[in-house]
């Protein structure tokens, strides 16, 4: 079943809307039978500001998507950013009945339960509640809790919030659509299903997610999500540096900026020389490709620092062994790996959306742009957090097998029978007389 099961991740961006059509093939990994792209015009850093544009290009996305895939595509997993995703730390506790019983996946999940009711700003909804570590009679430092006996139960949970009229934007433009929506996941927690290994997870990562209108920050420490944060400034803040620092068009920017641009000027040749060609018959400008390293070195150094500001403010600095993965489209730029570990002090690598892919004729889905889209497939057959997965599997053992109902034998009585059988031939003696017409 699991195999038949087709899941579809539309990727809402700043820059482009993505959709994958994917399943799990016969070796548990992800085969991409589609996907479909259109640039996005309707959507600032991540946030819905234009609801006919934004329709118009998941349309084309879809349709795309749908030839090349063959399936009727209706319903997706979509993918949520933006500065005003906020993340805070929440303490819940429940008192159970008994200290004899053991603490129940149903108890687990009544504690859960109750932090989508607590008191959040006006404006603003809980898209993820995360367990952190739980505490069982003020025994803290506990996982899983489920089988442990004890009457309090207590946790620290992980809330994500979102803006209510940023959430309702994009449901209505997936409706628009012709959609419905499965699933609503924060862009950074779909992107690290897609690029980081349980190892990494376990020991401490930093998933920094260079988008094209924020940059998302996942942080995992013992296979938990601990920290997020969405940074206002993504790859198109370059573009515009390059369009005001250089006076050329904002295509010819986007342009030297992913064929020329370096994240560390010292690396970029003096001498190097780009032609461009004049507006209107004009003459050719030149660019100086150490001028354009120098203008997007000043701007990632920024975009790194604040990025390294959240990991200090989390308080796992010092405790991820993984150190950094960098993934998006942002992270395609030159030198970008050795200017982050150069300020960070801390080992990076660029994340790629192969770690659960299986083979697939579209290799451009291994890019890091598409690691959201990927993780967003993903998450219709994995859980954010590995304790749910051991959870839904406990259920499913412990339901019990349905049987047909047992007809119950009714003893019969030797004396009775015999009454009976005279009883029915006397009943048909008179009706046989009824039929003749014979009156008694």
């Amino acid at each position: 079943m699991e195999q038949e099961k087709i899941v579809v991740g539309l990727d809402i961006g700043t820059t482009k809307i993505c959709v994958i059509v994917g399943r799990k093939n016969e070796f548990g990994k992800l085969e991409v039978l589609g996907m479909g792209k259109a640039e996005s015009e309707g959507v600032i850093k991540g946030i819905v500001t234009n609801i006919d544009k934004t329709v118009f290009a998941i349309e084309k996305a879809i349709k795309e998507a749908s030839d090349m895939s063959g399936i009727d595509i209706r319903v997706v997993n979509v993918g949520i950013a933006g500065q005003h995703i906020k993340s805070t730390i929440h303490h819940g506790s429940i008192t159970r009945n008994s200290k004899e019983d053991e603490v129940s996946i149903e108890d687990v999940n009544r504690l859960t339960e109750d932090m989508y009711r607590i008191v959040i700003p006006p404006g603003s909804e809980i898209i993820h509640v995360m367990p952190q570590d739980y505490i069982v009679d003020y025994e803290e430092g506990i996982k899983d809790p489920v089988g442990m006996s004890g009457v309090k139960l207590e946790a620290d949970f992980h809330i994500i919030t979102a803006q209510t009229s940023a959430i309702n934007n994009i449901n209505k433009c997936v409706r628009r659509g012709g959609l419905e929506i499965e699933d609503l996941i924060l862009e950074p927690l779909a992107s690290s299903l897609a690029v980081l290994s349980e190892e990494e997870k376990e020991a401490g990562v930093c998933l920094i997610d260079i988008g094209g209108g924020t940059t998302d920050i996942a942080i995992f420490y013992d296979n938990i999500i601990r920290h997020t944060a969405v940074i206002p400034f993504g790859g198109n803040i370059l573009t515009t540096d390059i369009q005001h620092g250089l006076m050329v068009m904002q295509k010819q920017a986007e342009q030297l900026k992913t064929r020329f641009g370096k994240a560390i000027a010292e690396e970029a040749s003096p001498n190097e020389i780009v032609s461009i060609p004049g507006i209107r018959n004009r003459t050719a400008k030149e660019i100086s490709v150490k001028n354009l390293s120098n203008i997007i070195q000043a701007r990632m150094e920024e975009i790194i620092e604040m990025a390294h500001t959240e990991i200090i403010s989390s308080g796992f600095e010092k405790r991820l062994a993984g150190g950094i993965v960098i993934t998006g489209g942002g992270s395609q730029l030159s030198c970008l790996k050795q200017l982050v570990e150069y300020m960070t002090g801390m080992d990076a690598r660029i994340g790629y959306p192969n770690e659960h892919l299986g083979k697939s004729k579209f290799e451009i889905v291994k890019s890091p742009m598409y690691a959201t889209a990927v993780g967003l497939v993903l998450s219709g057959f994995r859980s954010l957090d590995e304790r749910e997965e051991r959870y839904k599997e406990a259920k499913e053992m412990a339901r019990p097998v349905q049987q047909a109902p047992k007809v119950k034998k009714e003893k019969t009585n030797p004396a009775s029978d015999f009454f009976s059988t005279i009883l029915n031939k006397t009943k048909g003696l008179l009706i046989d007389d009824l039929d003749g017409k014979n009156e008694y």
